[in-house]
């Protein structure tokens, strides 16, 4: 199942958690796409169930918004918590060569979640 919960606080999380669904694809992809438009800063909290991928379709996709998106969601993240079961420090090291913003990658929801308000209140 996927979500995306954008709070009033500024911290977007998107979930990609079982149980997995036909539909969970094109709702990540939808969920992704409206990160995308954000307009104002935000902090990333993506929490992944380490279950089910994407088609190659869907990783396509991925890779154009991001390729698309990257300059913005750039400039308006401050930060970006990685969670899921098999998250580590070489997760965390990957993304970043990607990203402009601090990311931590960790199987604890808390510690993200921490991580990210810490610097929505150093941004603020």
């Amino acid at each position: 199942m996927v979500s995306l919960d954008i709070g009033a606080d500024r911290l977007v999380t998107l979930r990609f958690m079982p149980p997995y669904l036909d539909e969970d694809e094109r709702a990540y992809l939808d969920a992704l796409a409206e990160i995308g438009r954000q307009q104002s800063s935000f902090a990333l909290l993506t929490v992944f169930g380490g279950g089910r991928g994407l088609s190659q379709a869907g990783e396509r996709e991925q890779a154009l918004w991001f390729k698309a998106t990257r300059a913005q969601v750039g400039r308006l993240c401050r930060a970006c918590a990685i969670v899921r079961p098999d998250a580590s420090e070489k997760t965390a090291e990957t993304f970043r060569k990607l990203c402009p913003f601090p990311i931590i990658a960790d199987r604890d929801e808390a510690v993200g979640r921490a991580f990210l308000l810490q610097h929505l209140v150093a941004a603020s």
